[in-house]
């Protein structure tokens, strides 16, 4: 191997090592992407303990968010026996975008009662589609949505 390409591989090598051990110095490895539970203050946690979870991370001020906020309160009214649905401003609360693997907002995470994500999309989501995923998670969708 050539002495300018031992040195590439070499800096390489120590940028991944130090990034690692940085990771490490933050409460886990370098290569942890298991979110921990996290709600937003009075919203309990998310996803909800025993059950299903629409947990949608924006930003009040984001254009599709701000599109989503009245369809949210609705579902979240609609659903207070059967579901959680939940809204965290990943700019208010950066640790959740961090925790959740967030890259674009909005972003919905689907989770099943046994708090599995099965379920991840981003971009704006309509009533139908989201009152779709729910029912797929066995969610008795209301009366009023049923012919939706």
């Amino acid at each position: 191997m050539k002495p300018k390409t031992k040195r590439i591989v070499l800096t390489v090598f120590l940028i991944v090592t130090a990034l690692a051990f940085w990771g490490l110095l933050q409460g886990g490895t370098a290569f942890d992407s298991a979110p921990q539970q996290t709600g937003e203050k009075g919203k309990g946690e998310a996803p909800a303990p025993g059950r299903a979870t629409m947990l949608d991370l924006g930003a009040d001020k984001c254009r599709p968010c701000k599109m989503m906020a009245p369809i949210l309160e609705e579902l979240e009214k609609a659903y207070a026996d059967r579901a959680e649905i939940i809204f965290i401003d990943v700019w208010k609360n950066p640790e959740v975008a961090k925790e959740y693997g967030i890259r674009a907002i909005p972003t919905q995470i689907f989770f099943n009662k046994q708090g599995r994500e099965v379920k991840r999309h981003t971009g704006f989501m309509d009533k139908k589609t989201i009152i779709k995923n729910l029912s797929a998670l066995g969610v008795e969708t209301p009366e009023k949505y049923r012919d939706s």
